[in-house]
């Protein structure tokens, strides 16, 4: 997909083109900007699948992209790795917020999913992430994560997950997940006016969100990068008190985006 400015103040959508298991609808428009929707039209990723997506927002266009349901990871009949490979370029003044649901990783599924996102200065990118590790009482599937992100060139953030039986030493101990069975993180990479007025909303609010419940607590954070980039990552007990956590900061970063 990608989006253009339509020099009227608004944004238009001259490719937008998707096959396979993954259909693209471009959906109702919220302000200003273009809003696509990923639709599953089958059921994917199953083991052995390569699914890729590409999104451009060229100079001064502004683009929202969400999906219609969570991402389920399946087996397939052989065991095979399935891989989801996403790939965002974000142009000078322009904004992006990549909002999908969460991947769900079955129990027997094996995926890795790699986000590779390029920066231009004086861009603005949202992203969400959320991995739910395996469906309602069975065990987590395979699940690795990587996220690269790089503004003018520059490396901005690059980290791996690994979830799962076999992926690495203590994934599920107290050291990490602590019996938590849902994680995720909202980057923020704009401008510094941008992150200044996140910073200060969060000062009054307080940087670090709590969910607390009869069977365990969700717990968020917020996060400076070294460079300009805010990252807020949270733990839950499930996705829906994940999603609650994240969500607060997400009115933070879209009251600073709309304000700039």
């Amino acid at each position: 997909m990608r989006a253009e400015p339509d020099g009227r103040g608004g944004t238009v959508l001259p490719l937008l083109a998707g096959e396979g298991p993954l259909a693209l609808r471009r959906t109702r428009a919220v302000g200003d900007g273009a809003h696509v929707t990923v639709v599953g039209a089958m059921s994917a990723p199953l083991g052995g699948d390569r699914l890729r997506i590409e999104a451009e927002v060229a100079a001064g266009a502004r683009l929202t992209v969400g999906a219609s349901a969570a991402t389920v990871s399946l087996p397939g009949p052989h065991g095979e790795r399935a891989g989801y490979e996403v790939r965002l370029r974000v142009g000078e003044g322009a904004v992006l917020r990549w909002l999908p649901e969460p991947v769900i990783a079955a129990r027997g599924s094996d995926l890795r999913t790699a986000t590779t996102a390029d920066i231009a200065p004086g861009g603005c990118l949202v992203l969400r992430e959320e991995q739910v590790l395996g469906r309602h009482a069975e065990p987590s599937g395979r699940l690795e994560a990587r996220l690269t992100v790089r503004h003018a060139g520059a490396d901005l953030l690059d980290q791996e997950l690994r979830f799962g039986p076999g992926t690495a030493p203590g994934w599920a101990g107290p050291a990490v997940l602590g019996g938590h069975r849902a994680v995720g993180q909202l980057l923020l990479a704009a401008p510094e006016p941008v992150l200044a007025a996140v910073l200060a909303s969060a000062d009054e609010a307080g940087t670090a969100v709590t969910e607390d419940g009869p069977d365990g607590a969700g717990l968020a954070a917020l996060t400076p990068l070294a460079g300009p980039a805010l990252l807020a990552t949270a733990l839950a007990v499930d996705g829906r008190r994940l999603r609650r956590l994240l969500d607060a900061y997400l009115a933070l970063f879209d009251a600073a985006v709309r304000s700039w």
